[in-house]
């Protein structure tokens, strides 16, 4: 009888855990529009990283259609960060070498999917590889005099 309370009670609180990284997430979301510009690259960084994690557990769970939901909001917030970076002058050093190790990382998961679960992720990690490129011209590309 403990047992089943005990095991219960671990249930109970890594499902309240997971609620609470939700609802964390989900308010991070909603600062990223509201940031002042300089912030926001951070913001959608964070958001693109819990993602990336989220997918990789999702993933390892058998959960596609979740993981590739979260594959989609890491390309999404990648790319807001890029964004934020170029239009603000500020983090691009910090935002390509992020966007760099998500790329890395979507690479790895891909390596441990099933054949037909990998093309979504492929695609997410050239688009980063994109984001990068586009962060590397504006900070290392001939500038006109």
């Amino acid at each position: 009888m403990r047992t089943w309370v005990v095991i219960a009670f671990l249930l109970f609180t890594a499902l309240a855990g997971a609620q609470r990284n939700q609802e964390a997430l989900d308010a991070l979301k909603s600062r990223v529009d509201s940031a002042r510009p300089e912030d926001r690259p951070g913001l959608c960084l964070e958001v693109a990283q819990r993602q990336l994690e989220a997918a990789d557990q999702l993933y390892g769970d058998g959960k596609t259609d979740p993981a590739r939901a979260a594959v989609q909001d890491v390309v999404k917030y990648a790319e807001q960060a890029r964004d934020a970076s170029l239009k603000s002058g500020k983090a691009l050093k910090h935002t390509e070498i992020s966007v760099r190790k998500m790329a890395m990382k979507l690479r790895d998961i891909r390596r441990s999917l099933s054949f037909e679960d990998q093309p979504p992720v492929q695609a997410a990690a050239q688009r980063l590889e994109d984001v990068r490129t586009d962060l590397l011209v504006h900070m290392f590309g001939k500038q006109k005099k």
